[in-house]
C-alpha cells in the first residue's frame, strides 16, 4: 500500500517536474542554490519535491538557510509534496508557490519559513499582497457588456494598463455581429488552405485581421475571434519610458499570460479602447496593480473608494513606484510630452 501511494505521488510530481523543470546540461544542481529569476524558484521547488519522493532526501544546502534539523526539514517536504499534489492547478508563479509554502507550513517559526522561501528565491510573506477573490455576482451600475476571452498572449500586453484580447465569435453576443465580408473571407481562406494555396490564404487572413478579427488555433481547431483593446478602468500605470513602466508591464503580463479573462466593459475611450474591469481566475487585476505600487488610482475618471484605499496602502508601505519620494504622475508626464517640455 505504501509503495503504491509512493508511486502515485511520484508519478504526479514527475509529471509536474517534466512540465516545469528541464535541467541544463551545464548546471544539474538547479534548485540547490537559492535562485531568484522568476519561475526558476518554482521549478526548483518542484524538482526538489520530486527528488524527495524518490530519495527521502532534502536539499543539502537548505541547512544554510534554516535552523531546524534535517529530520524536521524532511517533514516539511512531505507536507509540501502532498499539498502540491492536491493543488489544482499546481503553483506556476513565485507568488502562488510562496502562498502554498506559507499556508502548508503556517505553524513553523518565522525564521524557517523565510529561510525556506529565500532558498528558492520565492517572495517573503511581507512582500505578498492580500487580494480579494471573486468577481461581482450581479451586474455593476453602468455595465455595458461582458466579455469572456480566449487565452491571452503575453505579446498582447502593451503596457501596465492596456492589453489586447480576443473573443470567440461563437459567443452569443459576437455571433450575430460578424460582418458578411469577414464570414466570406473565412470560408475562402479555408478553401485556399485545402488547395494548399497558402499565399492566397495569407491574403485573406490579412483582410480578416484588418476588419478586427483573427483566425486563431485553439486545441487543434481554427476559431474566428474578434479583437478588443482593453484599457483597465480606474488605474493609470507608468508609461514605458517612466520609472516602473517596464515593471508594470511585466506584472500585468505575468497575471494574464495564457489566461482566459472576464472583462466587464463600462465605456469606450477616445482611442477606441474598451474601458473595463478585468478578472483573472477570480482575482481583480486592477487591485493587484494598485497594491503592488505599479499604478495610480485614476481619480479624475473613477471615484471608487476601494481603489483609493489600495493606492494609499501601497503608498504607506512604499512599495513599487512609491519607493520614490515624489513619483511623477503619468498623466502629467504625457501632458509634458505633448507640450514639448
Amino acid at each position: 500500500m505504501v509503495s503504491s501511494m509512493r508511486n502515485v505521488m511520484g508519478n504526479a510530481l514527475r509529471f509536474l517536474y517534466g512540465q516545469c523543470f528541464q535541467p541544463s546540461a551545464a548546471d544539474d544542481s538547479l534548485g540547490h542554490h537559492g535562485v531568484t529569476t522568476d519561475n526558476l524558484g518554482v521549478s526548483a521547488l518542484a524538482h526538489d519535491l520530486y527528488n524527495f519522493e524518490i530519495t527521502s532526501q532534502v536539499p543539502q544546502r537548505l541547512s544554510q538557510h534554516v535552523v531546524s534539523t534535517k529530520k524536521t526539514q524532511a517533514n516539511w517536504y512531505k507536507k509540501l509534496a502532498n499539498a502540491w499534489r492536491k493543488s489544482k492547478p499546481p503553483p506556476k508563479t513565485p507568488e502562488e508557490a510562496s502562498r502554498l509554502v506559507i499556508q502548508t507550513l503556517k505553524k513553523l517559526q518565522k525564521a524557517d519559513v523565510e529561510g525556506l522561501l529565500a532558498f528558492y528565491g520565492l517572495p517573503l510573506p511581507q512582500t505578498l499582497v492580500e487580494l480579494s477573490h471573486g468577481a461581482p455576482q450581479s451586474d455593476p451600475a453602468g455595465l455595458k457588456f461582458e466579455l469572456h476571452t480566449i487565452a491571452v498572449d503575453a505579446k498582447a500586453v502593451a503596457d501596465g494598463d492596456t492589453i489586447t484580447v480576443y473573443v470567440n465569435t461563437s459567443d452569443t453576443r459576437e455571433l450575430s455581429n460578424v460582418p458578411r465580408k469577414v464570414q466570406a473571407a473565412v470560408v475562402q481562406r479555408s478553401e485556399a488552405r485545402a488547395q494548399r494555396n497558402y499565399e492566397r490564404a495569407d491574403e485573406l487572413h490579412q483582410q480578416i485581421i484588418d476588419s478586427g478579427y483573427r483566425v486563431i488555433p485553439v486545441q487543434n481547431e481554427q476559431i474566428l475571434a474578434r479583437k478588443y483593446r482593453i484599457r483597465l478602468r480606474g488605474i493609470d500605470a507608468p508609461e514605458g519610458e517612466m520609472p516602473y513602466g517596464q515593471e508594470a508591464k511585466e506584472e500585468l503580463t505575468k497575471i494574464v499570460d495564457n489566461k482566459c479573462l472576464r472583462v466587464l466593459v463600462f465605456d469606450e475611450d477616445r482611442y477606441g479602447r474598451s474601458v473595463g474591469d478585468i478578472y483573472c481566475n477570480g482575482i481583480f487585476v486592477q487591485e493587484v496593480m494598485l497594491k503592488k505600487g505599479l499604478a495610480w488610482h485614476y481619480k479624475a475618471y473613477d471615484k471608487r473608494p476601494e481603489l483609493d484605499k489600495w493606492e494609499r496602502e501601497a503608498r504607506a508601505k512604499q512599495v513599487g513606484l512609491w519607493a520614490a519620494p515624489n513619483p511623477e504622475m503619468p498623466w502629467e508626464w504625457r501632458k509634458d510630452r505633448r507640450e514639448g517640455r
